[in-house]
């Protein structure tokens, strides 16, 4: 069985067991958190909602929390002497799917 869930405005394949990197939750590692906004079920029949698929729902574990790699923003205007250089580094958390719930 597995669930397509919309976590943070994007959407995952969560499989029970399954590890996913999301952007950061507010939770603190350790913390159980459910996300309802189920957007397809697939077991032994396929549950597709609109937009979501009422009474299902996904429990997961916070893992732990992190930053990426840092991205490099470069802006620049030729004959210009004009450039900027700015540094990013997105956080993320690590979270572990315990069960899927289905309708």
């Amino acid at each position: 069985m597995y669930a397509m869930v919309e976590i943070a405005g994007k959407q995952y394949k969560a499989e029970p067991g399954a590890v996913l990197k999301v952007d950061r939750l507010a939770d603190d590692a350790g913390a159980t958190v459910e996300f309802d906004s189920v957007l397809m079920l697939r077991g032994d029949n396929v549950t597709v909602g609109t937009p979501y698929v009422a009474g299902a729902k996904v429990t997961a574990v916070v893992e732990e929390h992190g930053k990426d790699d840092k991205l490099i923003v470069f802006k620049m205007k030729r004959r210009k002497n004009y450039r900027r250089r700015n540094g990013h580094r997105q956080q993320f958390s690590v979270i572990r799917v315990n069960e899927i719930v289905g309708a």
